[in-house]
């Protein structure tokens, strides 16, 4: 599928459409059913971020994290050259020219990356093109990470005098671990798509013209789960990255989804070999 032909299908199933930014760019969201697709909207500038777009992109996962109708959240960049190269340049000598407006532009960034983190909806990153610096840290707190081969993948920001800040950090080491994390920081190499899978950025590498087609298929895979189940794996494996011992209340919640109607839906269907139409209850 080409990523025309899988937009205007997606498009036609869309029930709702939403739009946060300026003309600088927007972060767009689009409604198919149970699955929101947002989109980084920024093309002319490779979707790199500004203070809008980083303020706007919170705001966005914090209204979707409320959804509890929702199933699945698709991320992009507009376009097909870029997911995102990280933040826009242009920025630095207006926003983040000296020590404390980098530390205030980095409460905004750091706000984000944590909104997107700590989302209870399973987040699939449809990536096209570059992704890199700030584009690599957000698509690195996705669940699943779809790319092309002609994707890129890196943070040269040490040609820039720029370190990855701790809260920009986490996810990039819980993916790839301390010594490929030097690598990327202290090498500043572009890692090509294949390299990037063999080194745990990305989830999976497709021909470029089936990223969005995979990656929306993805989606409806998740989707067509039972999504109390998704919303649990995703805390059960959040809480495990804490070395604290799991309370007996956080044990007992593993078996809470036996008292769900999602349960009873599953076991049912799979006993009468049919498809579970899964409520979220």
């Amino acid at each position: 599928m080409n990523d025309n032909a899988a937009n205007q299908g997606t498009n036609q199933g869309t029930t709702q459409g939403t739009t946060q930014g300026t003309t600088q760019g927007t972060i767009r969201t689009e409604r198919d059913g149970s699955i929101a697709i947002v989109t980084i909207d920024r093309p002319a500038k490779l979707n790199a971020l500004t203070r809008t777009l980083w303020r706007a992109l919170g705001e966005t996962f914090e209204t979707l994290s409320a959804d509890a109708s929702l199933r699945c959240i698709v991320l992009r960049g507009a376009g097909e050259k870029a997911f995102s190269p990280g933040n826009d340049i242009g920025e630095f000598a207006t926003d983040r020219a000296n020590v404390a407006q980098a530390r205030e532009y980095g409460a905004l960034m750091h706000r984000t990356l944590g909104v997107i983190d700590a989302c209870p909806v399973p987040v699939v990153a449809m990536i096209h093109g570059l992704c890199v610096g700030g584009g690599l840290e957000i698509a690195a707190l996705c669940d699943l990470r779809i790319c092309g081969e002609s994707s890129r993948f890196g943070a040269p920001i040490k040609n820039l005098g720029l370190v990855m800040a701790h809260a920009e950090l986490e996810a990039l080491l819980r993916l790839v671990g301390e010594a490929v994390a030097l690598e990327i920081l202290l090498e500043g190499c572009i890692l090509g798509a294949h390299e990037a899978l063999a080194k745990g950025l990305v989830t999976r590498v497709v021909p470029d013209a089936e990223v969005t087609g995979q990656a929306l298929e993805a989606a409806q895979r998740i989707a067509a789960g039972a999504p109390l189940a998704a919303r649990w794996h995703k805390q059960f494996v959040r809480r495990a990255r804490h070395a604290a011992p799991l309370t007996q209340a956080e044990r007992d919640e593993g078996f809470a989804c036996f008292g769900t109607e999602d349960f009873r839906i599953g076991y049912q269907a799979f006993l009468a070999k049919e498809t579970p139409q899964f409520k979220g209850r």
